[in-house]
C-alpha cells in the first residue's frame, strides 16, 4: 500500500503582513460592543444626525432617472458631476480648484494608501506629527517606510524642527491633520502653517493636508488649507471626506493633487479597485443639488459642540488630580494627559469593567509613546450619557488609587 506523502505547506505570508497589528482602535470597539458600555473610544459619527431620508431620496432619484449610469462601471478619476461639485466648494472655500484636480477615493483611507503606493519606496522616510492619526500610521508601515516623529506643541509639527529633520533624513513627505487633529483635536494656527509650507518649498517635501474634520467647526474662525499657502500649491496634497459631514458608509473620499501625482494615483486605484462605486458617487451629487448639506452640517456641529460642552465640564471631576487637556475648538475629539504615574494601556481594562472606554494614547505615536495619554471621542453620546460615562470613569480610575482633588484644564480661562 502506498502511502501519500504529506502535503507541503503554503507559502508564508509577506512580512509586511506579519509584522504591522491591526488597528488597536478597532480591537477596542469590538471588546467595547456591549450596549451598556458607554464608549469614548470610537470615533463614529453620531447616527442620529444623519440626514437618512435626504440620502435615501437623492438613492431613489439616481436608480430611477439614471439606473444604467449608476449600477453600471465608471473611469477611474470619479463621476465628472462630483467632481465638480467639490471643486465648487474647494474654491468657494478659498483654494481655486478644477475638476480635473481631483481624484474621487473609497474614503479618504484609500487615498492615504495611493499615494502610499505612489510616492514610497522600501526605506523612505515619512515625517508625522506626534501623536499622529493611527491608521496612516499602519499606511506607511505597509509601504515600508521609516516613520519619523517631528517634535511640536500645543500648536502642532515645530517648523524649526521640521527643517531640522528634513535636512537630516531626507523625507518624501510630511503627514499632518492640521485642524482638528486625530487623536488631539488641536488646530495649526495659520502662522505656523505658512512656516510649515515655506519649509516643504525651501527643503523639497511633499505635504499631505488630510482634512476629514474641518467643517465640524463649533467656535472660532477657519483657518485656510496649507496648500493655499505660498510654495505650497506644487507639493500639497489635499485630502477630504464626506464621512463625516453626510455619512461614513458611503465610503466617498478625495484627493487634490498636482498633476503628476494625481496620474500616478489614478494608476494606483485602478490595480486597487477600478474606480469608487458610480451609484454612491451619483447619488452624493444628487444631495449636494438637492440638500443643503452646509446647513446641515451647521446643525451637527451644533449639537457636537454641547456635546463637547458637556465633557468639559465633566472631566475635572472624572480624571486624576494633575491632569491636563485641551479644549478643541471643533472636530471629535479630546486629548487627555493623566499624572505620570498612570499607564493608560494597562488601566482600560479596569475601566472597561466599570461599562466605559477611551483609546489609549500610546499607539498613536511613532516613537517613545507617551502612555499617561487618552483620547475621547464626545459626538457619540448624548450629554446625559456624557456625564454617566464620565461618573464611571472616574469611578474606575480612582478604584483602590487613593486619589483626591481635581484635574485642571491646559487653558484655564476657557474650560
Amino acid at each position: 500500500m502506498t502511502v501519500a506523502p504529506a502535503p507541503a505547506p503554503v507559502p508564508s505570508l509577506a512580512a509586511r503582513a506579519s509584522s504591522i497589528g491591526g488597528s488597536p482602535v478597532r480591537d477596542i470597539l469590538a471588546v467595547t460592543a456591549r450596549p451598556e458600555v458607554i464608549n469614548f473610544a470610537g470615533g463614529l459619527p453620531a447616527p442620529e444626525l444623519f440626514d437618512a431620508e435626504g440620502i435615501a431620496r437623492a438613492y431613489r432619484a439616481v436608480l430611477a432617472e439614471s439606473s444604467a449610469q449608476a449600477l453600471q462601471y465608471s473611469i477611474t478619476e470619479g463621476e465628472p458631476a462630483l467632481r465638480a461639485a467639490l471643486a465648487a466648494r474647494t474654491s468657494a472655500r478659498g483654494l481655486p480648484t478644477q475638476p480635473d484636480d481631483l481624484l474621487v477615493t473609497t474614503g479618504s483611507q484609500q487615498a492615504l494608501s495611493l499615494l502610499a503606493t505612489a510616492l514610497l519606496e522600501p526605506g523612505d522616510v515619512v515625517l508625522v506629527e506626534s501623536p499622529c492619526y493611527l491608521a496612516a500610521l499602519q499606511v506607511f508601515a505597509f509601504a515600508g517606510a521609516r516613520v519619523v516623529a517631528v517634535p511640536g506643541d500645543g500648536d502642532g509639527v515645530d517648523p524649526a524642527a521640521l527643517e531640522e529633520l528634513v535636512v537630516r533624513e531626507r523625507p518624501k513627505l510630511l503627514y499632518t491633520v492640521p485642524t482638528f487633529q486625530n487623536p488631539t483635536g488641536r488646530t495649526m494656527p495659520a502662522g505656523r502653517r505658512a512656516a510649515v509650507a515655506s519649509v516643504a518649498a525651501r527643503r523639497g517635501l511633499w505635504i499631505i493636508e488630510d482634512d476629514p474634520y474641518g467643517e465640524l467647526r463649533f467656535e472660532g474662525e477657519r483657518v485656510p488649507w496649507i496648500a493655499s499657502y505660498e510654495g505650497a500649491a506644487d507639493r500639497t496634497v489635499l485630502l477630504g471626506s464626506f464621512s463625516k459631514v453626510m455619512a461614513p458608509g458611503l465610503r466617498l473620499g478625495w484627493l487634490r493633487a498636482p498633476g503628476e501625482l494625481r496620474r500616478a494615483c489614478v494608476v494606483a486605484k485602478q490595480a486597487a479597485d477600478l474606480h469608487t462605486p458610480t451609484v454612491n458617487q451619483l447619488a452624493a451629487t444628487r444631495y449636494l443639488a438637492d440638500s443643503d448639506l452646509d446647513a446641515h452640517v451647521a446643525r451637527v456641529a451644533g449639537v457636537y459642540g454641547r456635546r463637547r460642552d458637556a465633557m468639559l465640564a465633566g472631566l475635572a471631576a472624572a480624571l486624576p488630580e494633575g491632569s491636563v487637556w485641551d479644549r478643541p475648538e471643533g472636530g471629535m475629539f479630546l486629548w487627555a494627559r493623566l499624572p505620570e504615574s498612570y499607564d493608560t494601556t494597562a488601566l482600560l481594562p479596569r475601566v472597561v469593567r466599570h461599562d466605559v472606554a477611551y483609546v489609549p494614547g500610546a499607539p498613536f505615536y511613532a516613537g517613545d509613546p507617551d502612555r499617561s495619554t487618552l483620547r475621547l471621542c464626545f459626538v457619540t453620546q448624548t450629554p446625559e450619557e456624557i456625564g454617566e460615562g464620565l461618573r464611571r470613569l472616574g469611578e474606575a480610575l480612582g478604584e483602590g488609587l487613593g486619589r483626591g482633588g481635581a484635574a485642571s484644564c491646559i487653558d484655564h480661562e476657557r474650560c
